[in-house]
């Protein structure tokens, strides 16, 4: 491992700054925004399709001529199971019936794959510069076609454990995901949330415990936060939050104004939504059905059986049960474009470091 160079070296990036990838939230056009500025732009595979990603990797090299990063799950699909899947159907109910909705009915989407042999075809095909991956780490087969391609592999971790299971596994860099995060806890070895602590906690343990670089994660939203963890022993960050409020993200206008506004300041780790624990700002859904249950369909069949109500309540003007994704420091994040942003978060940098 090149633990001696810089993450922006071994990254092949001028800043040491990862837009994290945030499935359903944004596109190339975010990713590309923050490669052109001197970052690492992310693109969410999981809820793609083989084609849908060589799409959007054509549509970034269209946008900019720096690296990218694909990044997938690592999740085992569960095999549905009836019984469960109609019981949560029937704690959803009184819902459905006030939403006018045929508990019947269902709303086509995409469904968040794990990383398999189609994907590695494309990342064959489309040779990204990084692939990460949440949840863990594919098969050995799968991980070593990456490695063939050349391309840096990165990886969440949750805890000390995950780190030093990620670095026996050749990762080239380990990403050390805060409580404070967003989105879907990258947990893999346990499901067991009391292992979970804060980025500020997290960072310099992993740090003692690997050789390898740690891009810290969660919390960080402006060149102070960077500074911060920097400080700590980070050898780059991983923004997500902050970016959901740029012009260049694809979120609605229900999210846009909840992050905006002072709900904000309550974000909890919840499953209702997809059966996985995942940090978004508390709305009824998490008030009246979570945060945690241990009767939702398992991961990510969960969903299911929440996008038609959350289809009609968005229609009607609600977000009372959209997953509205976002890190305890949402209140900090600002609007401005992606290259602005990306470029504020670097002051950090300033003193040279």
């Amino acid at each position: 491992m090149e633990t001696d160079r810089p993450l922006s070296d071994v990254l092949g990036i001028e800043l040491p700054i990862i837009q994290a990838p945030m499935a359903g939230a944004q596109d190339s056009e975010l990713a590309a925004a923050v490669s052109n500025a001197g970052g690492l732009g992310s693109l969410p595979c999981a809820m793609l399709t083989p084609p849908g990603i060589r799409a959007e990797v054509e549509a970034f090299r269209s946008r900019s001529d720096g690296p990218v990063n694909l990044n997938f799950f690592c999740h085992a699909m569960p095999i549905p199971d009836v019984e469960r899947e109609a019981h949560w159907r029937a704690v959803l109910a009184p819902y459905y019936d006030e939403l006018g909705i045929d508990p019947e009915q269902t709303v086509p989407g995409p469904v968040r794959a794990p990383f398999d042999h189609a994907a590695a075809d494309v990342v064959a095909e489309a040779q990204p510069e990084i692939v990460s991956f949440h949840f863990g780490l594919p098969s050995t087969d799968l991980l070593a076609r990456v490695k063939a391609t050349g391309a840096r592999v990165l990886a969440s971790a949750t805890t000390v454990e995950e780190a030093r299971w990620l670095e026996e596994r050749g990762v080239d860099a380990i990403i050390a995901q805060g409580l404070e995060a967003g989105g879907h806890r990258g947990m893999f070895l346990s499901d067991d949330v009391t292992t979970q602590v804060g980025t500020m906690a997290l960072v310099p343990q992993i740090v003692r415990a690997v050789q390898v670089p740690v891009i810290a994660a969660g919390g960080i939203a402006d060149a102070a936060g960077v500074a911060a963890a920097l400080a700590l022993g980070a050898a780059g960050v991983q923004v997500g939050t902050a970016y959901l409020r740029c012009p260049e993200s694809t979120i609605g206008d229900l999210h846009r104004q909840a992050l905006a506004g002072d709900d904000a300041r309550h974000t909890a780790l919840a499953n209702v939504f997809t059966g996985r624990p995942a940090r978004g700002i508390v709305n009824r859904a998490i008030r009246e059905l979570g945060p945690l249950r241990t009767d939702t369909p398992e991961f990510p069949l969960a969903t299911a059986a929440v996008a038609p109500l959350r289809a009609v309540a968005e229609r009607n003007g609600s977000a009372d049960f959209s997953p509205l994704w976002a890190g305890q420091n949402a209140p900090c994040t600002r609007e401005m474009a992606a290259g602005e942003l990306t470029r504020d978060l670097a002051r950090a940098f300033a003193s040279g470091r």
